[in-house]
């Protein structure tokens, strides 16, 4: 009997929806996200017969996309969809090993396709005549004979330090090319998923000594070179997170502001999906469904301070395992050396941050990804900088000094800290201080803040010579920002842009800590209260000046 729709379990419909982080997400099992355009943007390129690779970072969606697709074209093309995740290292030993797997992961894939009953066709996908990828060739051409054919592969970097899959995917160029040339037949369209994409994986198979092409031109020389831009944006948008939240709140009557729930799940997430699901899943199941801004904190601050999990845990291997990738971010969130960065295609140290999920595109800049991944990468930097700093350590400050009847005085906590500036780093060389001086500010202030406030950088209004630092502690909102001295004009003008971010955020204090590096003689240190504003406006701001 042939399936009208795609074949679903029936457990899927028989539980109540939950938001999930674990692996694929359905729609008849968790909330989701109302994801069809981006489905329809993909199934466009389907149509077109192009080939194409969804690389994105590590839980960005991509199976959800792949199962969601597949579902949206059951009946119209026959999907093979699989997965090259748990089939270990044998299939990659040789051609010959390699065309018995995939042809065998292909029959199973057919066993849940839209020709399910057709089992004499799907039994001739298992041929031992073929050994090698010219006879696998052949045999894809006859198979796909009369037939629209589209092969998905998930998780195709788990392979990525075996030339075999390169060979793989330099037979299928081939079959597209003649396809195009109208002299063979072969899958309407190729999806492969995976973090890597093809460039990289061929740099990285270099790297660990396992791929050594015989000119070094051949490292740029893709297989895949056929493959069509894949341009869809995998990020949610504040909208379409509350697409998902309206279907909750359809089972839940919360009551909550969706609009407002939404965009604060944004704003510390940036889209990222598996951090707006992660950010609902703990307001559900942690937070007492504190389904308001401050839920949402709650739960941001829990993911930054105290959650580890395979995504951070990704994320710090990275770091670990490529020199020149850690300092680029280092030189983003600390030092202050890259804000502004302009984005670069021929810049392989940002092709790297922007395939892990570091950073992303704003324009012609590129900036880190989101609120959580920058702070809980800052304190990570934070940490390790530390234990080489021990004898810097905070002297003489304690939490109670700074925190009265649970509230935090900011006021008091920069007078601390400039007392402390100035007795221990008051003879580091400049040059030192100049790159340091944000670190050093951020290791006072973290102990502190830690266990009841978090804080985030924010990105936007960044450069080399200024950061914009929000602390968040209870129910309250300091917004700080530390500049560099440069000249007076350049200082007052930096009680204007302070005054900006506070109008934005519509608050009416703020604090501003400069670092004087001039020598001693021309320094004028101070720790003032000023009235700054426009048109009549009072924004009371303490200027810290070291």
């Amino acid at each position: 009997m042939r399936f009208l729709v795609p074949p679903v379990p029936l457990y899927y419909t028989c539980r109540m929806r939950r938001f999930n982080t674990t692996g694929l997400c359905v729609p008849d099992q968790d909330y989701m996200v109302d994801i069809s355009d981006k489905i329809r943007q993909i199934k466009e390129m389907v149509d077109r017969g192009e080939y194409f690779t969804i690389n994105r970072a590590r839980q960005f969606g991509k199976t959800t996309v792949l199962s969601q697709l597949q579902r949206t074209l059951f009946g119209e093309y026959v999907c093979v969809r699989t997965s090259f995740e748990g089939i270990g290292d044998k299939p990659f030993e040789s051609p010959e090993t390699f065309c018995a797997a995939f042809m065998g992961l292909v029959q199973d894939a057919l066993r849940f396709s839209s020709i399910a009953e057709d089992s004499a066709y799907i039994e001739s996908w298992v041929d031992a005549a073929v050994t090698g990828f010219m006879l696998l060739g052949k045999h894809i051409g006859r198979m796909c004979r009369g037939r629209k054919l589209v092969l998905m592969i998930d998780e195709v970097d788990k392979t990525s330090n075996n030339r075999v899959y390169i060979h793989f995917l330099g037979m299928l160029r081939d079959k597209y090319l003649e396809r195009k040339d109208g002299r063979a037949f072969t899958f309407q369209s190729v999806i492969l998923a995976g973090v890597y994409d093809i460039k990289n994986q061929k740099l990285k198979m270099i790297n660990e000594g396992v791929y050594g092409p015989a000119a070094e031109g051949k490292l740029y020389n893709s297989p895949w070179n056929i493959a069509a831009d894949f341009t869809v944006d995998m990020s949610f948008k504040p909208e379409e997170i509350g697409s998902m939240l309206r279907e909750y709140q359809k089972d839940r009557r919360t009551g909550m502001d969706i609009a407002a729930v939404s965009q604060e799940v944004y704003d510390y997430s940036s889209g990222y999906p598996y951090l707006v699901s992660r950010l609902c899943q703990l307001i559900e199941e942690r937070f007492n469904r504190d389904w308001t801004a401050e839920g949402v904190q709650k739960a941001a601050k829990y993911l930054i301070t105290q959650e580890n999990n395979t995504l951070f845990d990704d994320i710090f291997k990275n770091l670990e395992a490529f020199p020149d990738l850690y300092q680029l971010i280092y030189d983003f969130l600390i030092s202050g050396e890259a804000r502004g960065k302009l984005y670069s295609a021929d810049d392989p140290v940002v092709s790297w941050a922007l395939m892990f999920g570091f950073v992303m595109r704003r324009g012609e800049k590129i900036v880190i990804a989101n609120r959580i991944f920058e702070t809980r990468i800052a304190n990570y930097f934070l940490s390790k900088d530390g234990r080489r700093q021990d004898r810097k350590a905070v002297n003489g400050v304690f939490k109670y000094d700074v925190v009265k009847d649970g509230r935090f005085d900011m006021e008091l906590c920069l007078r601390r800290f400039a007392l402390h500036f100035r007795q221990v780093f008051g003879k580091e060389d400049a040059a030192f201080l100049e790159r340091q001086g944000r670190l050093v500010f951020l290791s006072f202030l973290v102990p502190l803040i830690n266990g009841e406030g978090f804080y985030y950088i924010e990105s936007e209004t960044t450069d080399a010579l200024r950061m914009d630092l929000v602390v968040s502690y209870g129910r309250e909102e300091f917004i700080i920002e530390l500049k560099i001295w440069r000249r007076e004009a350049a200082h007052g003008a930096g009680y204007e842009q302070l005054g900006e971010y506070l109008r934005r955020r519509g608050r009416g204090e703020g604090y501003l800590l400069t670092f004087d590096f001039r020598k001693e003689s021309s320094r004028n240190p101070r720790e003032e209260w000023i009235t700054a504003g426009r048109n009549g406006e009072e924004l009371r701001i303490f200027d810290v000046m070291l």
